[in-house]
C-alpha cells in the first residue's frame, strides 16, 4: 500500500507542508521539462495553499491547471470549482497559468465526456502534482459511494469520467459531475490527499482498513500501488 501519513498538530503547519511539496513538484517539473501539469480540487481545505501558491515565483506560463473534478454547473454557479479555482489560484502571478476547465457546452456530463477527455489528453503527462480531497463519505473527487457511473471510471483507462452521485446531504443538489477516473488519478508523479478534523481521520481509518470500495471510493486510492499517496491531515 503506497500511503504515506503526514499528520500535523495544527492547520497552519500542514499547510505549509503541501504549499513545500506542491511547490517543489512544480519547480523539478518546469525545470525538467520546461512545463508542468497541477490538478486540483475545490473545498476549503486547500484555498489557502491556492492563494499562497499565486504569489509563488513559479513559471506560471509554463503550467497547465486543470480540475479533479466538476459539477456539471456553468461558471457562474456558485458551486463552479472551475470558478473557485480562478478566484483562489489564478490570481497574482499564478493569473497567466492556462486552466483546462471540465464543463463545456454539452447538455449533460456524459454527452461532454469525450469533448472533456479530449483536452485532458492535452495536458503534459503523467500529471506532475494531483490534489485530492475527501468527504465524510469516503468519497474523493467525484468518486462517490454507489454512484451511477462509479463502476466504469474505476476500471475506464480513460482519464476522465461522467458520474451521477445519490444525492446526499455531501453532494447537494448538484449530483451529475464530470471526474479524474481512477486511471487519471494514478496518472500523477504526486498524490496529495488533504483531510482536515477527527470525523475525516475517523473516515479515512475505516477506509485504510479495508472493504469494499463502491462503499468508501477513496478505498481505490489507497490500495492502488501505481504511485504513492501522500496524506495530509491536521485537526
Amino acid at each position: 500500500m503506497a500511503v504515506v501519513e503526514r499528520f500535523f498538530e495544527t492547520r497552519e503547519a500542514m499547510i505549509d507542508a503541501v504549499f513545500e511539496h506542491a511547490i517543489g513538484a512544480l519547480q523539478e517539473a518546469v525545470a525538467d521539462g520546461d512545463r508542468a501539469s497541477f490538478l486540483v480540487s475545490g473545498g476549503s481545505s486547500p484555498a489557502p495553499i491556492y492563494k499562497r501558491l499565486s504569489e509563488a515565483d513559479l513559471a506560471w506560463d509554463k503550467i497547465k491547471v486543470a480540475l479533479v473534478d466538476e459539477r456539471w454547473v456553468d461558471f457562474d454557479h456558485d458551486k463552479s470549482n472551475e470558478a473557485f479555482i480562478v478566484k483562489t489560484l489564478l490570481q497574482n502571478n499564478a493569473a497567466n497559468a492556462k486552466l483546462i476547465g471540465m464543463k463545456n457546452t454539452a447538455g449533460s456530463a456524459s454527452e461532454g465526456l469525450e469533448q472533456c477527455e479530449a483536452a485532458y489528453q492535452t495536458l503534459p503527462s503523467p500529471f506532475d502534482v494531483t490534489v485530492l480531497g475527501m468527504g465524510p463519505d469516503g468519497h474523493t473527487a467525484s468518486l462517490f459511494p454507489h454512484a451511477e457511473g462509479l463502476e466504469e471510471s474505476l476500471s475506464t483507462n480513460a482519464l476522465c469520467s461522467a458520474i451521477t452521485a445519490k444525492q446526499s446531504e455531501v453532494t447537494g443538489d448538484c449530483t451529475e459531475r464530470m471526474t479524474l477516473s481512477l486511471a487519471g488519478i494514478v496518472n500523477s508523479k504526486h498524490v496529495l490527499l488533504l483531510i482536515s478534523g477527527d470525523e475525516k481521520l475517523a473516515t479515512y481509518r475505516e477506509a485504510l482498513a479495508g472493504g469494499d470500495v463502491a462503499d468508501m471510493p477513496v478505498r481505490a486510492i489507497l490500495e492502488q500501488n501505481t504511485v504513492p499517496v501522500t496524506v495530509y491531515w491536521a485537526p
